[in-house]
């Protein structure tokens, strides 16, 4: 076998910027899609995609009693999984929902 070094592509520092942001409350994710709008990567349409599933989900989670209000910690658990895989410029969907972000929400952004 040989000890060959696979390169990936490296990240942009605007797509990682914006994907960082996206996480950001509502204020931060347009803010990042402005800045997306200037200058799209397929790193910040993720997370852009990802965060706004985030958000929406947690809207309609606060309007369901009990239950919903329960679902809103693990909700918050996959927020910082979404946030470090900015951070790290990793682009995995987020486990359970994820997908299901990208797939409804690609016509969005």
């Amino acid at each position: 076998m040989s000890n060959q070094v696979i390169q990936q592509k490296p990240v942009s520092k605007h797509g990682k910027n914006v994907a960082i942001i996206a996480y950001f409350t509502l204020v931060g994710w347009i803010i990042a899609l402005i800045m997306f709008g200037q200058k799209p990567t397929r790193l910040g349409a993720f997370h852009l995609r990802q965060s706004l599933g985030l958000f929406l989900t947690g809207v309609v989670l606060v309007f369901i009693p009990l239950v919903g209000w329960v679902l809103v910690f693990p909700l918050l658990v996959l927020w910082a999984v979404g946030l470090v895989q900015a951070c790290e410029g990793e682009a995995k969907p987020l486990p359970v929902v994820g997908n299901f972000y990208q797939q409804t929400l690609q016509y969005v952004i």
